[in-house]
């Protein structure tokens, strides 16, 4: 603490230097003449700088020896001396298709350009993000653009819900999600449960982890708003953020104002939605209705009930009748961008509204957002982010269920020639094969998850010390994160299954606040004109409080929702408070720009570890050497060579629950109190540590038209936690321990290639690769099996010397008694490639197309179809041995074997097609152009996975992704729009 005191002692030492100021001014234009507005004019290692206006012109004052930087995205830098600049500069700058100019975060306050990586890091810009084909949530954007990740959809229902998992597996208790970072905000991503199990019992058996399908809360921000965002993969590029960064950052800028001339933007999406697949339903003859009953009466009853039907025409398709519907969606954006020298400012509103393919479901969203940014003089500039969402969502009721009453598990037993239609009263009649009328659970019942949330961020950069060789910056960053979450599910007395309750009331009520912030200093110094040192250091913070109430009211009055009217009323409570502190010194050098070498270290503690006051050590390091730079290669076909490596070191926080024995409510003879958990805590416990060593090579040839980047991982857990069984004498069954180590290695590849560029057509091309193969190297207790409903359906098996994703059960009857690897849900490889066409700078062709190559899910769907006699193939017989499909599962399973219910859920997916057309030859002065065009989201699917999607994930956003019983299912969307730009 006294070494890192001194160098913030050192480098606060003022210096000035005077020097003799020089007004430049000029035109920038690309290399056809065409004058580019927004670029940044700037001299180095200063605040001073301005961006050019619509005609490309700037103008600015500064000291006669300054070096001009001038700078733009999507094209190659140009460095000018002042002293050497003559009135009305004419620069052309020239397109970077390679991005090696690109400025990439590498740091809490630094950044580098990507041409001096030591690391892989992924971007995805505004364009790949939304301007294609926009997904419904922000989250769901995401899906086929991220190379390294695994993304699988938690439900299909409207106000979405995604699970990603950056470079493999993480943790398998804790937290497997990345970290969020909007504009230096920590975000929280909580998916928070509205209490369905009260009703669908779906965690009295199997997974006891989140099953009610809940959105993720990064969901609430809009693509719209967003510029870029970067993601941080590993510990080797995140290891700075330290116990936060463990499963991967995701850093997110939003889009702030431009000096010049105020531009005003209005976007109107209309388009429809439809379920992207239907399983289908069992069609039935007076002879297979009366196998529905081994009793000859019912048998007979059953058979003429069907011929009735038949002859009424009431035989119905309810798959059809309920997921079948087409919804509605409108999406309205309305942004305003402008500034001068000082003052600059993005203000948008928009509003997000679609109806779900299920009646009574939808999404509206409605998002606010203020972005300014003021230079208080040359030395001081500030920022502020401002962003307020409302949002509802109403969700259904689908997914696992004990009790028979989700929508397709209620489905599941119900034959097609049952009328579950209500009367001319409106009265709905009982199912005699389920449990509940779908039909009437849909009309009466809710499921709506209501957010307010607002996000407010801060930037300070002060420039404490400037001289010919250094400059000294204070960097402050952070902000506040709240939001409140309503989630109201309701179940009247009316409905078929609430004969027992008399009408449930779940009332959820959620109040989430977290703060952050970052306060570092950074200092830039030259030892030479080839030698270049950044060092910096600082602290940070992040504080969280988030307190979950969930009221479970029945025998609820009729036509009643409070709580307060039922006979029963049960509350449980979830709270979390939690504290970060972390300290950070970095240093970063550049030798003649190819050279580059980076070493950090990052102090942790947290009050979820064992011990609140240690502070663990996350180091890093990295370098990069670029040969073309350095004039080694500089006669060779390559235009850009690099060689990299890095490493770096992070860590998981310990679960919760996992630190303290919590106490359960009581009530013993009449009297309240506490009794003590049977899972215990551990007070010593540590958190899960991860190393990862990363290489890697870019190059680029042909005037850099055709680009490489290759690299290679090896990220290793150590302490992971698991649930272990303890012995009955320690007065407790279980217990959190730190059970073992595992090991995720992978190859990562991508090209990006411009195989046509001429004045009339243009075609960029982007292809990416990768797998990540994981093991467990350490297990300190015997195998343990999690993550499903148990052997005889297929689950995962945390074991030694096997893949942490292994899917094991029962095989019989070779082999009644043991278990076997029957797949891995870990994909063999995926594959992304984003292409777009550009015809005389008009006409705009876009696609991208993902394909995973197997990997495996647990799909229980087709095996309640089954058992409910209702399969759309149970009469088929595709082996030709004279036995139905449907019955021969059921006897595999009956059996013993799981083997059918583990299955590959490969498949190649258009996730986006967009064609657009521009007009920018409008008359007049007030529309600057107009673009137009009709887009398809996830349109085309080809896949073999016996499901209605094959990137479902019932069971949440935790380790056990790839579990199908009967989701929501997955949506396509038809888009139309329309922009004009002011």
């Amino acid at each position: 603490m006294k070494r890192i005191a001194g160098i913030f002692c050192i480098l606060l030492f003022p210096c000035c230097l005077l020097a003799q100021e020089k007004t430049i001014s000029g035109t920038v234009t690309d290399v056809k003449g065409v004058p580019l507005s927004g670029v940044n004019v700037v001299s180095k290692k200063t605040s001073q700088g301005t961006v050019s206006d619509a005609e490309g012109k700037f103008k600015l004052t500064v000291p006669s020896n300054a070096t001009i930087v001038v700078s733009f995205a999507g094209f190659k830098s140009q460095n000018l001396e002042a002293a050497s600049i003559q009135t009305d500069v004419q620069l052309k700058l020239e397109e970077d298709f390679a991005k090696l100019d690109e400025v990439v975060v590498t740091g809490l306050a630094t950044s580098v350009k990507r041409r001096n990586l030591a690391n892989a890091v992924g971007t995805i810009s505004n364009k790949e993000l939304g301007g294609v084909a926009p997904a419904q949530t922000f989250d769901a954007a995401l899906n086929g653009k991220v190379t390294g990740a695994y993304i699988n959809s938690n439900s299909g229902a409207p106000g979405g819900g995604i699970s990603v998992k950056l470079r493999g597996v993480t943790s398998i208790f804790g937290n497997t999600q990345p970290l969020y970072v909007v504009d230096g905000v920590f975000m929280d991503n909580t998916a928070t449960s509205a209490g369905l199990n009260a009703v669908t019992a779906a965690a009295a058996g199997g997974n006891a982890s989140n099953q009610d399908n809940p959105s993720s809360r990064i969901a609430d921000l809009r693509a719209e708003d967003i510029e870029n965002i970067e993601i941080l993969k590993g510990a080797s590029a995140a290891a700075i953020y330290g116990s936060r960064a463990a499963a991967g950052v995701i850093i997110i800028t939003t889009k702030r104002g431009k000096q010049g001339k105020t531009k005003i933007s209005f976007s109107q999406d209309v388009g429809i939605i439809d379920a992207t697949n239907l399983l289908g339903v069992r069609q039935f003859t007076p002879e297979t209705a009366a196998s529905l009953s081994s009793n000859p009466a019912t048998s007979a009853a059953l058979k003429q009930q069907f011929i009735d039907a038949q002859a009424a025409g009431k035989i119905f398709d309810y798959e059809k009748e309920i997921y079948g519907n087409t919804g509605f969606t409108r999406n309205s954006v309305l942004s305003v961008t402008g500034g001068n020298e000082k003052t600059s400012f993005y203000f948008s509103t928009a509003q997000k509204k679609e109806d779900g393919i299920v009646d009574g479901t939808g999404y509206r969203n409605t998002s606010l957002r203020l972005n300014l940014d003021h230079r208080i003089n040359d030395n001081i500039k500030i920022g502020i982010s401002s962003n307020y969402v409302n949002s509802s969502a109403d969700r259904g009721l689908t997914g696992n269920d004990n009790n028979g009453v989700t929508y397709s598990i209620s489905l599941s037993s119900t034959p097609d020639f049952i009328d579950l239609h209500p009367n001319q009263f409106g009265i709905y009649p009982a199912n005699p094969f389920g449990a509940s009328n779908v039909l009437q659970t849909i009309a009466l019942m809710k499921n709506n998850e209501s957010v307010n949330r607002f996000t407010s961020g801060f930037n300070v950069e002060a420039t404490l010390q400037k001289s010919n060789k250094s400059v000294t910056k204070f960097i402050g960053r952070g902000g506040v994160d709240f939001y409140d979450l309503v989630t109201t599910a309701l179940f009247p007395r009316e409905l078929q299954f609430q004969a027992v309750n008399k009408g449930t009331s779940l009332q959820g009520f959620t109040k989430s606040l977290n703060t952050n912030y970052i306060l570092s200093l950074v200092n830039t110094f030259d030892l030479s004109e080839k030698v270049g040192l950044t060092t910096s250091a600082g602290l940070t913070q992040e504080k969280g409080d988030f307190n979950n109430l969930l009221d479970v009211a029945t025998q609820v009055a009729s036509g009643q929702s409070n709580a307060d009217q039922g006979g029963a009323l049960s509350a449980q409570q979830f709270r979390n408070k939690f504290q970060n502190e972390g300290i950070f010194v970095q240093e970063e050098a550049s030798i003649t720009d190819a050279l580059n070498v980076n070493a950090g270290v990052r102090f942790d503690r947290s009050t979820n570890n064992g011990d609140a006051s240690k502070f663990y050590v996350y180091p890093k390091g990295g370098i990069s050497l670029n040969l073309t730079k350095m004039r080694i290669l500089s006669n060779s076909m390559f235009d850009n060579l690099k060689l990299r490596a890095a490493y770096g070191e992070s860590a998981n926080f310990p679960a919760f629950g996992s630190k303290f024995t919590t106490l359960v409510a009581s009530n013993i003879a009449g009297t309240q109190g506490s009794i003590v958990n049977i899972q215990g805590g551990d007070p010593n416990i540590k958190p899960e540590r991860q190393t990862e060593f990363e290489t890697g090579i870019d190059f680029s040839v042909l005037h850099s038209k055709l680009n490489f980047e290759i690299s290679f991982y090896n990220k290793k857990i150590f302490d992971f936690l698991l649930l272990a069984t303890v012995p009955s004498s320690s007065g407790f069954t279980t217990k959190f321990v730190n059970a073992g180590d595992l090991r995720n290695q992978g190859v990562e590849a991508g090209i990006n290639a411009q195989p046509i560029s001429t004045s009339t057509i243009k075609w960029t091309s982007t292809v990416n690769f990768w797998f990540n193969r994981s093991k467990v190297t350490r297990l300190s207790i015997p195998p343990v099996i999690l993550g499903s409903f148990g052997t005889s359906l297929g689950t995962f098996q945390i074991e030694q010397g096997k893949s942490a994703t292994q899917l094991v059960g029962t095989d019989a009857p070779g082999h009644p008694s043991g278990l076997f690897v029957l797949g891995d849900q870990e994909p063999k490889f995926q594959m992304n490639t984003f292409n777009e066409v550009t015809l005389f700078n008009k006409i705009s062709l876009r696609f991208l197309i993902h394909w995973k190559y197997k990997g495996d899910n647990v799909n229980l769907t087709n095996l309640l179809n089954d058992f409910g006699s209702t399969s759309a193939d149970y009469d088929k017989d595709a082996d030709k041995d004279g036995t139905p499909d449907g019955p021969e599962r059921i006897g595999q399973f009956l059996g013993g074997s799981a083997r059918g219910f583990v299955q590959n859920s490969g498949y190649l997916r258009f996730r986006e097609i967009g064609l657009y057309y521009t007009f920018n030859k409008i008359p007049g002065n007030v529309i600057r152009d107009i673009r137009t065009g009709i887009s398809f989201n996830n349109y085309i699917t080809i896949t073999k996975y016996k499901g209605y999607d094959p990137e479902v994930s019932n069971f949440g956003t935790g380790f056990s992704t790839g579990i199908d019983v009967d989701p929501f299912p997955a949506s396509k969307r038809a888009m139309f729009s329309v922009t004009i730009d002011f």
